[in-house]
């Protein structure tokens, strides 16, 4: 498109059109850009914590701030609600569109059927919380039949055998007991996120995996299918920590039952499943 000059008669290219969608935060009114964040200082409670508090919200681009909320930790530690102003903006146009799953959501039908006619016997799946974590909700939330978010776990699904070992199950064991149940899949579930004890945990188990199958080609070829969970994984890959698949907070049963069927029987979600 062309525009003519003043003056001129000539024609100078138009201005392109400004594509871009700029946003900030919204706090009180929209764009005002407050934000509130939260933190703990290893210092007492007291004015002077304010202060390094509100000084700590300046240096990371809050200005005005103020401190909403402090509570003493114990003697020697405060934790700090900040609520301030930050002058950054986004242009949200700019930000690529994350990949979609690369495989469809199945129902239970669909994946009992996917299963009994590629297997012809019952997908078998042990999950775990390895180490010292104690916390199953989230194995639990995948693998009991209550299930997550209104979804049956995959005790539900006639075709898939759930072996559940449950909390503070060591790597030798949980590599033993998917020996013994010849598991076509290990899930395990770290909520535990202290020093970084779910990544070290992780790479642990799939290294245990890969030297008890040494000849195996990837997950389900020569070897257990290796998933991994929970709430902090997102700074890492699949490769960073030897594994086939992370799954994030939020996860429903049918997520990870899709991907056990794609992984495992990938013709199975070419188009080829029938209704039951």
């Amino acid at each position: 498109m062309t525009v003519e000059s003043p003056g001129t008669g000539t024609q100078a290219p138009a201005e392109p059109a400004d594509t871009r969608q700029v946003i900030r935060p919204y706090g009180d009114t929209t764009g005002d850009g407050m934000v509130q964040m939260s933190f703990t200082l290893p210092v007492p409670a007291g004015k002077r914590a304010d202060a390094a508090a509100l000084q700590l919200a300046g240096k990371m681009g809050l200005d005005p701030a103020s401190v909403v909320h402090a509570k003493p930790m114990g003697p020697d530690f405060t934790f700090f609600i900040v609520y301030g102003k930050v002058r950054h903006l986004i242009d949200y146009a700019s930000i690529p569109v994350p990949e979609e799953r690369a495989y469809p959501l199945l129902t239970s039908q669909e994946v009992n059927l996917a299963i009994r006619g590629a297997l012809n016997r019952r997908l078998v799946v042990v999950g775990a919380c390895i180490g010292t974590d104690a916390h199953t909700v989230g194995i639990d939330a995948i693998l009991n039949v209550k299930g997550f978010a209104g979804e049956k776990g995959l005790e539900y699904y006639r075709e898939i055998q759930v072996v559940n070992m449950g909390a503070q199950v060591t790597v030798p064991e949980l590599v033993e007991r998917a020996k013994t149940e010849n598991a076509d899949a290990v899930l395990v579930s770290q909520v535990v996120t202290q020093r970084n004890a779910h990544l070290h945990n992780t790479k642990q188990m799939a290294a245990a995996f890969h030297a008890e199958y040494p000849t195996a080609v990837s997950g389900g070829m020569g070897r257990p299918l290796l998933v991994v969970g929970g709430p902090r994984f997102d700074t890492v890959t699949e490769d960073d920590l030897g594994v086939d698949r992370i799954f994030g907070k939020g996860t429903t049963p049918a997520e990870v039952a899709s991907y056990l069927v794609h992984a495992l029987l990938p013709a199975q979600t070419d188009g080829e499943t029938d209704d039951e």
